[in-house]
C-alpha cells in the first residue's frame, strides 16, 4: 500500500466517521426535543413534566457539547498526523534527549501531556458548567484540580513502567513481540483489578463499612442467596463530586467488594437498594464480567497482532505525516499512530458492543427479577432515571449505536412483565 493511498484511506473513514457521529447526536437532539412536552405513558405517574424536560435538556446540552468536542478532537487528530505536529515534536525532544529509551518515553509522556492540556478545558467545562447548570456538579474547584494531579501521578506511576517494557519487548523480542507485549498487558489488567478497590479508588474516594444494620442484614440475605461472596459492603461519599448515584462491585476473586454511593442510599428504600445489587450481582453470577474480560483479551491480541505488521510497513507512518527516522527506534511513534487512528477505523463496530452490554443489561434484569423483586427494581429504576436526568425518549437508532443499557421504556416493560 502507498503512503498516498493509506493518507486517502484516513481521511475517508475520517469524514465518514464524523458524518456518522454528527447524523446520530442530530437525531438524538431532534427526538428528543420533539418529545419534550410529554412524559411517557409508562412513568406518566411516577416522572413529572417539570423532570422529563429537565432530562430533554441535559440530554441535549451533553449533545451539543459533544459535537463541539467531537469536531476539536477531530482537528487535533488531524495536526498530530497529517499537519506534521507529532514529526515537530520527535525532531525536538531527539534533538534534547538522543536516541534511545529516554527518546521513546519522552515522547509518549510529551504527547500525553499535550492532549492532556488540549482535553483540560472541556473537562473543566463539563464539571463547572454543564454539570453545575442541572444541579449535578458537587466538585469544588481544588477537588478538581487535585483529582488531575493524582491521576498524572499515578498514571506517570504505573503507564511509564508499563510503557517501557513493552518498548523493550517491541526492540528485543523478534517478531512475536506482540504476544510478548499482549502477556504483560493482560497482566497488568488483572492486577489492576485487584488493586483497584483497595489501592486506587481510596486515594480519590472514602470508603466506610455500611453502618444499616438492616440494610447490612437484608443484602448479605440476597448474597448468599446467590451465592456470592464479597470482601465487605462500603459505602463511596459520591456526592463529594456528583448528585449522581450508584452502586457496583469492585476487584477480583477475594478481593471483591460492594460499594454504595451514598447519594443513592440517601434515594432508594432498602428492598430498592436491594433490587439494584441483585442486577450488579446478576453480571456476575452470569459470568458477563469474565466475558467482557475474555472479549477485551481477544480484542487487544489481535490489535497488537496488527500493530505488529504495521509498525514495519513505511506507508505506515508517512500516509499519516510522520518520516521514520533511520537509526532511530520508531517503536514509540508507532504506539502513538496506532492509539490515534484505530478508532477512527473501529467506529462503526461500536454497535456490536452496545447490543452485547444491552443483552447483558436484559439478563441481570431477569436475574434480579427471580432473586430479589422485579417490582422494586423497577420502582428504583425510575428513581435513578430521574435523579440522574436520563432521557426517557432516546432515538431508537442513536440508542442502538451507542448506549450500553437499554432504552428506559423497553426496560421497564420487561420488567413489568416480569413481575406479572
Amino acid at each position: 500500500m502507498s503512503s498516498q493511498y493509506f493518507s486517502i484511506l484516513f481521511v475517508g473513514f475520517l469524514l465518514l466517521t464524523l458524518s456518522i457521529r454528527f447524523w446520530l447526536a442530530s437525531r438524538q437532539m431532534r427526538h428528543v426535543l420533539a418529545h419534550r412536552h410529554e412524559v411517557p405513558a409508562q412513568f406518566a405517574t411516577r416522572i413529572t413534566l417539570a423532570a422529563h424536560q429537565k432530562a430533554a435538556d441535559y440530554t441535549v446540552a451533553k449533545g451539543k457539547f459533544g459535537l463541539m468536542s467531537m469536531l476539536v478532537n477531530a482537528a487535533v487528530l488531524v495536526c498530530f498526523t497529517l499537519l506534521g505536529g507529532l514529526q515537530w515534536l520527535s525532531i525536538h525532544l531527539l534533538e534534547v534527549t538522543g536516541p534511545g529509551m529516554t527518546y521513546q518515553l519522552a515522547l509518549i509522556a510529551a504527547f500525553a501531556a499535550i492532549a492532556g492540556l488540549i482535553e483540560l478545558p472541556f473537562d473543566y467545562y463539563r464539571q463547572f458548567s454543564l454539570e453545575q447548570r442541572f444541579g449535578f456538579n458537587k466538585m469544588s474547584k481544588r477537588l478538581f484540580f487535585t483529582d488531575m494531579l493524582k491521576t498524572i501521578v499515578l498514571g506517570a506511576a504505573m503507564g511509564l513502567p508499563l510503557v517501557w517494557i513493552v518498548l523493550l519487548l517491541m526492540e528485543k523480542s523478534g517478531d512475536l513481540w506482540w504476544f510478548y507485549a499482549w502477556l504483560v498487558w493482560s497482566g497488568f489488567q488483572l492486577l489492576m483489578l485487584v488493586l483497584f478497590p483497595t489501592v486506587i479508588a481510596p486515594l480519590f474516594n472514602k470508603f466506610t463499612p455500611l453502618t444499616d444494620d438492616n440494610l447490612r442484614l437484608q443484602i448479605e440475605a440476597l448474597m448468599k442467596r446467590v451465592g456470592f461472596a464479597s470482601k465487605g459492603l462500603f459505602v463511596m461519599d459520591g456526592s463529594k463530586r456528583s448528585a449522581h448515584g450508584n452502586a457496583y462491585f469492585s476487584g477480583f476473586g477475594a478481593a471483591k467488594r460492594i460499594v454504595f454511593f451514598d447519594t443513592l442510599l440517601a434515594r432508594l428504600a432498602p428492598d430498592e437498594v436491594e433490587a439494584v445489587l441483585a442486577h450488579e450481582l446478576g453480571h456476575f453470577k452470569l459470568r458477563h464480567i469474565v466475558k467482557r474480560i475474555i472479549v477485551l483479551f481477544s480484542v487487544s491480541l489481535a490489535f497488537l497482532a496488527l500493530l505488529g505488521y504495521l509498525k514495519t510497513r513505511t506507508w505506515f507512518f508517512t500516509g499519516l505525516g510522520v518520516e521514520p527516522m533511520l537509526n532511530v527506534s520508531n517503536d514509540a511513534m508507532a504506539l502513538i499512530l496506532f492509539m490515534l487512528v484505530l478508532p477512527v477505523f473501529t467506529f462503526l463496530l461500536s454497535p456490536l458492543n452496545s447490543l452485547t452490554s444491552r443483552k447483558h443489561e436484559f439478563e441481570a434484569d431477569a436475574f434480579a427479577a427471580k432473586h430479589s423483586s422485579a417490582r422494586n427494581l423497577v420502582s428504583a429504576l425510575v428513581k435513578l432515571y430521574e435523579d440522574n436526568a436520563a432521557t426517557l425518549t432516546p432515538d431508537p437508532v442513536h440508542s442502538a449505536f451507542y448506549d450500553s443499557h437499554p432504552p428506559a421504556t423497553i426496560r421497564i416493560d420487561r420488567l413489568q412483565g416480569l413481575a406479572r
